[in-house]
């Protein structure tokens, strides 16, 4: 988990004029590729960045959440106070709304329900604000940049590590967040695609908790009733679901050593520091380590970005992530790596930093 500069020359074409968002339609006649510096020094044309957080429910987002103040003070960035959404569509709108008002010139968001942010990303385009999303990547509307992990990579590493402990036979539980999100829909198809693909064997039980933590705990109760003989679980989000999950294998006498008959195998995704802690104690086997420290870094330095006239293309990056190619934009897809009781002790990992 490299933390250096934003891109390499191949992923980056910094163009010396500034962008209409920024209030100037005339560029200068040079233009350069060059690294983007992601640091205070890095030059600004100004601009207050607007940020809402989504959510405070779930251990991820209140680590990123307290990443943003500390990553927008190391990139030197403009921040306005954040507003917080709290998973409500409605109160994002609001709150781009007043950020709007108060005169954010650069908004970052990570909309929950990736269906019905549209029209408020068509408002934002019309009044020449340059959007960064975090995690979660529009349906529709058109944005700067989407920061955010392969999820599809997420779904695939719980398969293949889920059906190797297993041994290709079996029944899991996937307990998937929500289908209306673009995270919940990359997850679920990717984890389905290739038990279907590679083990063929395992019966896998989807059960969409809406990344509800209590329905995550009501579901997998009653789909343990119903199948005692279940030896997998794949949660699709560690902030909501790890610890109504340990609860109810607590409940059943399922925490047990993975040499043990009874066990069940347990991977996440998120990797919060609880889900490191229930990996050294041997409660859950694995998750996928979800970026928190640099989605906050570099969702404000594509803000910045945005303020500073540039403009990015598709390739490798030198912060050792791909971007990609949007209908409606581009994505910086950063790393997400697979962390077992083999790793969880390396300090690189976001959720051994936290404190």
């Amino acid at each position: 988990m490299k933390l250096g500069t934003a891109a390499t020359g191949a992923a980056l074409l910094a163009i010396t004029f500034t962008l209409s968002a920024c209030g100037s339609s005339e560029p200068t006649d040079t233009a350069a590729t060059t690294a983007a510096q992601p640091t205070a020094d890095a030059g600004a044309a100004g601009g207050k960045v607007g940020i809402d957080f989504p959510r405070a429910d779930s251990d991820f987002w209140n680590s990123y959440n307290k990443y943003v103040p500390q990553m927008a003070t190391e990139l030197g960035v403009d921040l306005m106070p954040p507003t917080n959404s709290q998973n409500d569509v409605a109160k994002l709108v609001a709150n781009t709304q007043a950020l709007i008002g108060q005169g954010a010139k650069a908004i970052v968001m990570a909309p929950q329900d990736t269906g019905a942010i549209a029209s408020t990303l068509q408002t934002l385009e019309g009044k020449k604000i340059p959007v960064v999303t975090v995690d979660t990547r529009p349906d529709k509307g058109n944005v700067y940049m989407v920061v955010r992990a392969d999820n599809k990579a997420y779904g695939t590493k719980a398969c293949e590590f889920l059906g190797e402990k297993l041994g290709g036979k079996g029944k899991v539980v996937q307990l998937m967040g929500a289908l209306s999100s673009i995270n919940g829909r990359d997850r679920a198809e990717a984890f389905s695609a290739c038990m279907k693909e590679k083990f063929p064997a395992i019966t896998v039980f989807d059960e969409p908790t809406e990344w509800d933590g209590t329905k995550a705990a009501s579901m997998l109760q009653t789909r343990l009733q119903q199948h005692p003989d279940i030896k997998g679980i794949y949660m699709h989000a560690g902030g909501v679901h790890l610890a109504p999950t340990l609860q109810v294998l607590k409940a059943k006498g399922l925490i047990v050593p993975p040499e043990d008959p009874k066990h069940v195998f347990v991977v996440s995704n998120d990797g919060i520091p609880q889900e490191f802690e229930a990996i050294r104690k041997g409660e859950i086997d694995a998750t996928v380590s979800q970026p928190a420290d640099l989605y906050a870094k570099y969702a404000l330095f594509y803000a910045k970005a945005a303020l500073d006239g540039k403009t990015f293309q598709p390739g490798p990056t030198d912060h050792d992530s791909t971007i990609i190619q949007l209908p409606n934009g581009l994505e910086d897809q950063l790393p997400a790596p697979l962390v077992t009781k083999e790793n969880v002790d390396d300090q690189a990992l976001w959720g051994n930093q936290v404190k």
